[in-house]
């Protein structure tokens, strides 16, 4: 007879739902955006946001919280998906109502993946942060459109110079890292002329001179605008080098000409404007 027993009846030991082993080593510190990409147990990538209380885990992509509300991706695109089908039945979109229960739920997706997105930041994902900033645009102008209440259209309206910000200045660091300071530069411009463009609907014109987000970009505009002459001339200097090696006297005296020329300009510069 078999004296082994099945152990029914006894307690299974449960895991440990302790957080305490996640955090250890990780400590909390008031504003700083504390953040690292694990490996979760699906194998797949997630981004964990050190809170106070805690830690906060995303998915890489799609919804941050990795739910499918009614099998789609997000609230937002269930909510185009319905007014696609709207359209197509009516010929038209008047008439499609978002009630104000269905805003506040877009809002309260779109403050996940701005949690995402700031993440994404600071691990400079900018692929990233410009698709979840580009979606919460999407969502702002879903509500500003068709929100029964006028509180719920203006709700998101308010954060759109933000996120604007946001998406521009991580397009912008993206083509730096790609080497390309011109097309960066032209990402910024776009970002400022968009703020300025939404303070005058609002028929607040003079406030994007005082605006936090066109300050940032500016800011980042003078420091991409600075270096690009030093790159250009680190560019001539080794070409100069290069034309000297192979014995291309002419273009060696061609290079240096304008070597000589870019840093005569950054001299009257650097003396007509010392700060």
């Amino acid at each position: 007879m078999d004296d082994k027993s099945d152990n029914i009846g006894e307690p299974r030991a449960l895991p440990s739902q302790d957080i305490r082993p996640v955090i250890q080593g990780w400590p909390y510190r008031p504003n700083e955006i504390s953040v690292r990409k694990i490996t979760g147990q699906d194998g797949k990538e997630k981004i964990q946001l050190r809170v106070d209380l805690g830690v906060l885990q995303m998915e890489m992509t799609g919804r941050p919280d990795s739910l499918r509300p009614h099998g789609l991706p997000s609230l937002l695109h269930w909510h185009k998906d319905r007014l696609e089908k709207y359209q197509r039945r009516s010929g038209t979109d008047v008439g499609f109502l978002l009630t104000p229960e269905e805003c506040e739920s877009l809002r309260e997706e779109a403050l996940l993946y701005y949690q995402r997105y700031l993440s994404l930041f600071v691990l400079q994902d900018y692929r990233g942060v410009e698709r979840d900033t580009a979606r919460n645009v999407e969502a702002a102008d879903l509500c500003r459109r068709y929100a029964t209440e006028v509180a719920d259209r203006l709700a998101l309206e308010q954060y759109r110079p933000y996120i604007t910000m946001m998406n521009r200045r991580a397009a912008a660091l993206r083509l730096l890292q790609q080497g390309k300071p011109g097309k960066a530069v032209e990402a910024i411009d776009e970002g400022i002329q968009q703020i300025q463009q939404f303070f005058e609907e609002y028929n607040h014109a003079a406030a994007s001179e005082e605006s936090r987000e066109i300050g940032i970009l500016r800011a980042l505009r003078r420091e991409i605008a600075d270096k690009m002459p030093t790159r250009k001339l680190e560019t001539l200097q080794q070409q100069l080098t290069d034309a000297v090696a192979s014995e291309r006297y002419e273009m060696a005296a061609q290079l240096r000409d304008q070597i000589n020329k870019m840093i005569d300009r950054r001299q009257r510069q650097k003396a007509e404007n010392p700060e």
